[in-house]
């Protein structure tokens, strides 16, 4: 028995040091593309220290307390934020936003018209249409007349359908891969929208890693240069607690619809207990947000978001 009580501590310590360890060096995501590739689970960190804290008050051992608890205020201190400040909500008209990474694979069309069906959103955007998928979503244009459509080899193709009428729409080839990235802009109570999706590289590799985050640079100069208010979506392949994803923030002035509501994970679905929030909805500060949720598995890696915007 006391054999396997040692055991069982030595394995609580090798999981607290790793988890410890993990919480700190992420926190430098900027250093290196393979430290940030961990910081992404911060929602997880957070939740191992609290687990480890628990376990580690059961056998008394005041040193490992001590160590966790300081770890997850630290983890805390990324997360909590997330669940407060919501912005008030301002606006005489809504706009909902659906977006989802259909995943260029995936043939369960059925699950997405199912969603639509049931949300009736506004404006919808989808990413990795493939030429199968666009020939699949063209019975939307019956009640989404407002569309564009731009298929693509692989995982980057991009489409928008409306209800509401967009006085422009179009799509050009972001630098440096020239994945297309959807630009459309429509009037609202007399003013202009400009609505913005798009789909950067995933980082797995060191050129991707620059690729990705060329494409984001290349999106915050959209959004200075848009007129009006302005809503960017997408699946960015970053979360919130990355330099790249920061930057975004801080160079435009966008804020995360999540803010107020929560992490939101949404990928990958195939592996619950390790999603993170690489789908995202900023909006102006002239934007408010009713609401943010992700919506029910549609036979694709992410969930989708659903954003409900007041104008």
């Amino acid at each position: 028995m006391l054999g396997k009580r040692v055991t069982l501590i030595g394995l609580l310590q090798a999981a607290a040091i790793v988890t410890i360890l993990f919480s700190v060096v992420t926190s430098f995501d900027f250093a290196h593309r393979n430290i940030e590739l961990f910081s992404h689970f911060r929602l997880q960190y957070l939740a191992a220290s609290l687990l480890l804290l628990t376990a580690f008050a059961v056998f008394r051992s005041p040193v490992y307390i001590v160590l966790l608890l300081v770890t997850a205020v630290f983890n805390a201190s990324y997360v909590l934020p997330w669940y407060f400040g919501g912005v008030a909500v301002e606006g005489d008209t809504t706009l909902k936003l659906l977006h989802a990474n259909v995943l260029s694979t995936n043939d369960d069309y059925e699950r997405v018209f199912e969603l639509i069906e049931m949300e009736r959103p506004d404006v919808i955007f989808l990413q990795e249409v493939s030429t199968d998928w666009r020939d699949a979503t063209a019975q939307l244009r019956g009640d989404y007349p407002y569309h564009h459509v731009e298929p693509r080899d692989g995982n980057f193709g991009i489409a928008v359908f409306s209800r509401i009428l967009l006085d422009s729409v179009t799509h050009i080839d972001s630098p440096p891969l020239s994945y297309p990235t959807i630009v459309a802009t429509m009037t609202v109570n007399g003013e202009a929208l400009t609505l913005i999706n798009t789909h950067p590289m995933i980082p797995l590799t060191r050129s991707f890693y620059e690729a990705r985050n060329e494409q984001i640079q290349s999106i915050a100069g959209l959004v200075k240069q848009a007129q009006g208010a302005v809503i960017l979506t997408g699946d960015f392949n970053t979360t919130v607690w990355t330099r790249a994803y920061r930057e975004l923030e801080e160079s435009t002035g966008l804020r995360n619809s999540r803010r107020g509501i929560g992490i939101l994970p949404t990928w990958p679905t195939f592996m619950p207990f390790a999603m993170i929030a690489i789908d995202h909805a900023l909006v102006s500060d002239d934007v408010g947000v009713v609401e943010t949720r992700t919506g029910p598995r549609i036979g694709s890696d992410h969930l989708p978001l659903i954003v409900t915007v007041a104008l």
